[in-house]
């Protein structure tokens, strides 16, 4: 395993990624070390985000009424202490909020521990990130928006005391709360937005004024004493939120010096992360739209900072919004690809979590000045983070078609009534999930053939492995190694990958011994899928994964909603069919069929054909 790790993640990050698990060590042992890593900051303004409070009031005030009524049930059950986490479940951290709880476990860490006393991972106390979720204040523009649709001051009220309360329960670097750098960067971003909303609407406490210096303070001391380990090991979104942390941190400081610094950093990591054709390094559309987001705050507060990113890197961004429009579904939703963990950092809209219009809209309203969709709730987004009224931004017609994005594995044949995705790549960086030669069939709005999902980070990864998804497997085979809950080695490769719009081709290579070539065509009646399996063992499995009913047939089998076919598939081969798990939000999992056709491997080899018929 280390040889595969010097080799893929290369020497540096190992040296790296070793230097900081000394450093914890170091800390445990002797905690009076941890003075010589921490940085001085003195925070001196926070008004880095300007809004147009009246446009956004205007728009959340037209919105359907049932669109109201669910943005102020959000933000009275917050007021209560039972937060929307994960972008999905609500859950109860009391009243006033235990920021230290786990509702799922009942357990609750000390805050009196310093956070690198704190295991990342603890069965008894359960997934961390569950504690993290309310102290990243993404519930405080529900009291924003709540108040903006109603004038009724107990939102400011309750924003205001949950603030403070927080402050009260969180002593710079104690407990569970100050572990992520990340965590960090999203509160005092989330925290500074929503104050500065109330502010423009009057609500002008030398207190709250206070207390935002020194969440701020406190946040920004964190990113930058522990910087190190988010730039030279992790390499992902956790940097890029630390780098805007860093951003803020320096303007809130008047430290033009650390801004310009924070700025060029941001640009390289921009440059690193986003792939020529738009892709993101972790290979996940939740990530994707993560990382969307925070460049859409980035774009926003250039005109404060004077500082923007690179004209290449917004065309790099824009890029990656059209990746993502191309691999959408007429409803706003996209194949659940890659790791998800219920992130919508900026909860600024009333389309739900799985609808990735808001996100793209704005991002290419801001980049490329004009919309993508007609008018609607996705365009909440762009009025908090763009400049101009939307009457004055244009909306371009784009059409979905058939596209390839080789740098990020990815490939689509489509027609007028759904699209098939393709995952091949040939990893050049840290994989997540064992998907290659996965398929993804939307047809008339609806996932025939879905990937599973993550569910949660600190337990099993069953989800992500290759037998949840819609490809191949010999035997118990993975397509790749994994080793704890992140880290995947020996990696596979690709060859012979061929695509032109109408048929797609290609070789996932498995260090693990065995190699699968997948043939797809888009015939006039829906899909025809070859596969060749050559490696040794006793059996292949080629899996479908469906959210909904399947009969099996003398010929195959079939897709069948509410008694409507909507799919049939012919094939040879023995058929089973079993039930199976997804998960379309973190820590939720719905039951689904999982159909395998499996057939005895001959002389090292197995073929299979699939005539998939749409209806």
């Amino acid at each position: 395993m280390i040889k595969s790790l010097i080799i893929e993640h290369g020497l540096p990050w190992l040296v790296n990624r070793s230097l900081y698990s000394a450093k914890l060590k170091i800390m445990k042992g002797m905690p009076f070390v941890e003075s010589l890593f921490e940085k001085q900051v003195h925070i001196k303004r926070t008004d880095i985000f300007d809004i147009n409070v009246d446009r956004i009031e205007k728009f959340l005030t037209n919105l359907p009424a049932n669109k109201k009524r669910k943005i102020i049930a959000t933000a009275d059950k917050a007021a209560e202490g039972k937060i929307k986490t994960f972008s999905s479940t609500v859950l109860d951290y009391g009243c006033p909020i235990n920021w230290h709880y786990n509702p799922i476990s009942g357990a609750e860490v000390d805050k009196n521990l310093k956070w690198y006393k704190i295991p990342d991972f603890d069965p008894a106390r359960g997934d961390i990130k569950i504690i993290w979720e309310p102290s990243r204040f993404t519930h405080f523009f529900y009291f924003a928006r709540g108040y903006l649709i109603t004038k009724n001051k107990k939102y400011y009220k309750v924003f205001s005391n949950q603030l403070k309360s927080w402050l009260k329960n969180n002593s710079y670097s104690y407990g569970a709360n100050y572990k992520c750098g990340q965590e960090a960067a999203l509160r005092m971003i989330n925290a500074i937005i929503v104050y500065s909303v109330f502010k423009s609407c009057g609500f002008d406490s030398q207190q709250d004024e206070n207390n935002l210096y020194k969440l701020i303070e406190g946040s920004y001391k964190k990113i930058l004493s522990n910087f190190f380990y988010a730039y030279k090991c992790i390499k992902n979104n956790h940097t890029l939120s630390e780098i805007v942390g860093l951003i803020i941190g320096a303007w809130c400081s008047k430290d033009k010096n650390q801004l310009g610094k924070s700025y060029k950093l941001l640009n390289g990591v921009i440059e690193k992360q986003f792939k020529d054709d738009g892709g993101y390094i972790q290979n996940s559309f939740n990530y994707q739209r993560f990382v969307l987001q925070l460049m859409e705050l980035v774009l926003k507060i250039a005109a404060k900072t004077k500082l923007n990113i690179s004209d290449d890197n917004k065309e790099l961004i824009k890029k990656s919004a059209l990746q993502l429009y191309q691999l959408q579904d007429i409803s706003g939703d996209v194949p659940n690809k890659g790791a998800n963990d219920g992130a919508l950092i900026f909860p600024v809209t009333a389309n739900g979590y799985r609808d990735f219009r808001p996100v793209i809209n704005t991002i290419h309203a801001l980049i490329g000045t004009k919309r993508l969709y007609e008018p609607g709730t996705h365009d909440e987004e762009l009025l908090w983070f763009g400049e101009k009224d939307l009457t004055g931004i244009p909306i371009i017609e784009t059409v979905r078609e058939p596209a390839a994005f080789p740098d990020s594995g990815l490939y689509s044949l489509r027609d007028q009534n759904g699209f098939l995705m393709i995952v091949l790549q040939d990893h050049k960086t840290r994989p997540g999930q064992m998907d290659q030669l996965h398929i993804d069939l939307w047809h008339r709005g609806k996932n025939l053939f879905c990937d599973s999902g993550s569910y949660s980070y600190a337990q099993k990864k069953g989800l992500s492995l290759t037998a949840a998804h819609n490809t191949a497997q010999i035997d118990n085979k993975e397509q790749m190694n994994r080793y704890g809950p992140f880290l995947v080695y020996d990696w596979s490769s690709a060859e012979n990958i061929k695509f032109d719009g109408t048929s797609f081709s290609g070789t996932m290579i498995s260090k693990n011994g065995y190699k699968h070539t997948r043939k797809i065509k888009k015939t006039d009646t829906g899909y025809l899928i070859e596969d060749n399996i050559s490696g040794n063992g006793k059996k292949c499995s080629f899996n479908f994964h469906t959210p909904y009913t399947v009969k099996t047939t003398n010929t195959g089998f079939k897709i069948i909603d509410n008694g409507k076919t909507l799919a049939t598939v012919k094939t040879k081969g023995a058929i089973e069919v079993k039930k199976a798990y997804r998960s379309l939000y973190y820590l939720k999992k719905e039951e689904i069929n999982k159909i395998s056709v499996s057939s005895k491997i001959v002389n090292s080899r197995c073929n299979m054909r699939f005539v998939i018929i749409l209806f």
